[in-house]
């Protein structure tokens, strides 16, 4: 019997990838998007030409909505991946962060419970590695004391603990997926990392003189996200429901990802200075090419994450195929194709 899936916030990166590993594995899905949200060309043409691809627009803070929706679809699988996941928004728009990230999270859950679902519908729910803030443990696990820092995590955190919640009052089968950074060449530039391979393809084609950037010295837990999506939907194929630290193991710093990202386009980069000082420059000419702007410093930074995802390896039989140099090079070539001229 072929098996229904929902996704929530299916034309951002992570939707994009889950929604292909789906239609690969001959799910029908269907795709919850916001009427204001940018739909990509390839999104259109699977549209046009795979009739197992469906659209529904809908807010996530439109619970009637959203009941209707699931009503109509009577889902297997539901994937949350709809979010406000910018940290530096979420310090701007503390509200907004909270009402789509904590009560859309809410909404899914009470409507498979409205709706008499629990033992149908399974739900995964993104959470993050930003819960952990400034841990006192490194590596983190599932056990690790969580200690947000920023708005966007703590809205992260209410999502988890709902999830938690309801899979126990309700018998209800939730996962979630504690993820740590994961990137892409689809990820949008308002992150930092296509932020920098993107600016190291126009700085080389000298469409862009430099390359303003934050805290330099802060570190990542940074994985690809096609991996990421394997690892979520092997959650919701167990027996029992349960919750899973997603990331590589492995931390580098931001620092790290712009000397790669400049190393593939043929700029080796040395740096001069500290703090608020410090250049990275281009070994070759001397020039300035990248420096350090405060306003790209978040008020409450978390310098390290790393993950430890050793109760996914074992249990899920999960492990990430694509390390941070394949991921930096994919990234950059991609940006590559997109600046042609």
């Amino acid at each position: 019997m072929t098996k229904v899936a929902l996704i929530t916030g299916i034309t951002g990166q992570d939707g994009t990838y889950i929604s292909k590993l789906l239609l690969d594995k001959g799910y029908v899905v269907h795709g919850i998007k916001r009427e204001s949200s940018t739909t990509r060309i390839e999104d259109n043409n699977k549209e046009k030409k795979n009739v197992n691809l469906h659209f529904h627009f809908c807010d996530m803070t439109d619970y009637s909505k959203i009941i209707r929706i699931i009503q109509d679809v009577c889902p297997d699988e539901i994937y949350n991946l709809a979010a406000q996941s910018s940290v530096h928004t979420s310090f701007d728009r503390p509200e907004y962060t909270a009402e789509i990230n904590s009560l859309g999270t809410l909404h899914l859950l009470e409507a498979i419970r409205t709706l008499g679902l629990e033992k149908k519908t399974k739900l995964f729910q993104a959470c993050t590695g930003e819960i952990f803030g400034n841990s006192l443990e490194t590596p983190q696990n599932e056990n690790t004391p969580f200690r947000p820092q920023n708005p966007y995590a703590v809205s992260k955190l209410y999502a988890y603990w709902i999830c938690v919640n309801y899979r126990e009052a309700y018998d209800m089968f939730v996962c979630n997926g504690i993820m740590f950074n994961h990137e892409s060449p689809i990820r949008p530039d308002s992150f930092v990392t296509r932020k920098i391979t993107k600016a190291a393809v126009r700085i080389k084609k000298g469409f862009q003189e430099k390359l303003y950037l934050g805290n330099l010295n802060a570190k990542r837990d940074w994985g690809f996200a096609g991996d990421y999506a394997e690892a979520m939907w092997l959650m919701l194929q167990q027996d029992k429901p349960d919750d899973y630290v997603i990331a590589t193991g492995e931390t580098h710093s931001v620092k790290d990802m712009v000397e790669f990202a400049f190393r593939e386009v043929g700029i080796e980069i040395e740096w001069e200075g500290e703090g608020l000082d410090k250049k990275g420059i281009n070994a070759g000419t001397g020039e300035v090419l990248i420096e350090v702007d405060p306003q790209f410093y978040r008020p409450i930074e978390s310098s390290l994450f790393v993950g430890n995802p050793s109760k996914a390896r074992e249990k899920l039989g999960w492990v990430p195929r694509v390390n941070f140099e394949e991921l930096v090079k994919m990234m950059v070539k991609n940006d590559l194709e997109l600046v042609k001229c």
